[in-house]
């Protein structure tokens, strides 16, 4: 800490004196900018996020992650390896995906509790996120070995962020099932959902996606996001039915993003008096007094109650 006198300074003095203190801080700032980014030492595994695309969007913290643990778990051995070749980082890679996740994870967690240090990555993205790293998560917290977050790009929300599309509310919903059936049915548990929907698909299977989109839910807007940070991405923002109609003319590549519409709001049930009347007269028969199934007509349809019962009581009814 520097003590400095300033009661004798004026003038140009004083503007000397803040010239020092900011020099100063700005040398104090760059001292700690240069300083190497500390890193959590008591977990075993980290979760690395990496680019889904461009990597420069690959963080400073993950590359030095990946250099300090003692191995690496990776959905694709081949994908990862490049990505270790262009930041020039080498450490042995294991094999975990959705098809090896009970062997491989079994050995992983075998490892971290012997006192190994393990990152793990996806091919792209947030691990753990519509991804077999969820399980190696939970799998090591009920082991007691702690976990840390190396927090990297996630294509559901960059598409979100890019497409304009209502996005204070929304509901990730992943890749849905291969299997036709499946896939309907888990739309149809969301078709009344008011929130912005976000899907994940892959391009062979892009049109039955649109189709089941359109046939259980309806029309709604859409956007298909693809190749996102990369030189050709895309957001293309159109309706469910258009959408159908360029799958048709142009063959999808790449991953895509599919970000679509809530439900529409409903419009209010509008009771006309001759409904409400006979919203009534039912009541009447199972035995209410017509003062009684005025008020219960009136409340449910939002008609006149004494217009409901002036009907009743007049005969008209």
């Amino acid at each position: 800490m520097i003590m400095v006198q300033v009661s004798d300074y004026t003038g140009s003095k004083m503007r000397d004196y803040h010239v020092v203190a900011k020099t100063a801080q700005e040398i104090s700032m760059k001292n700690l900018e240069n300083q190497p980014t500390p890193l959590p030492t008591d977990p075993s595994l980290f979760i690395v996020g990496t680019p889904i695309g461009n990597l420069g969007d690959f963080s400073q913290r993950g590359i030095e992650v990946l250099k300090s643990v003692d191995f690496i778990a990776a959905e694709d051995t081949r994908v990862t390896a490049k990505l270790l070749a262009r930041f020039d980082i080498r450490k042995p890679l294991v094999s975990y995906h959705e098809h090896n996740l009970r062997e491989s994870g079994g050995k992983i967690i075998s490892r971290l509790l012997a006192g190994e240090r393990c990152a793990l990555v996806s091919d792209a993205g947030m691990p753990a996120i519509s991804d077999p790293g969820e399980v190696l998560v939970r799998e090591a917290r009920m082991a007691g070995i702690k976990v840390a977050a190396i927090p990297g790009p996630v294509a559901f929300a960059t598409a979100l962020a890019l497409c304009g599309m209502p996005c204070k509310r929304f509901c990730f919903e992943g890749f849905l099932s291969t299997n036709t059936s499946a896939r309907r049915k888990h739309l149809a548990e969301i078709s009344d959902e008011k929130r912005t929907l976000i899907f994940y698909e892959a391009p062979h299977k892009l049109p039955y996606t649109l189709r089941d989109l359109y046939e259980v839910l309806g029309e709604r807007d859409i956007a298909m996001c693809r190749e996102l940070t990369k030189i050709h991405e895309e957001v293309f923002c159109t309706t469910l039915s258009q959408a159908i109609a360029l799958c048709g003319e142009k063959k999808p590549r790449g991953e895509y993003v599919l970000i679509v519409s809530g439900a529409p709001e409903k419009a209010p049930e509008v009771w006309t008096l001759e409904r409400a009347l006979e919203f009534a007269r039912e009541e009447m028969w199972q035995g209410f007094s017509a003062p009684a199934a005025a008020k219960s007509a009136a409340k449910v349809s939002g008609v006149s109650r004494s217009e409901i019962y002036r009907q009743l009581v007049s005969g008209k009814g």
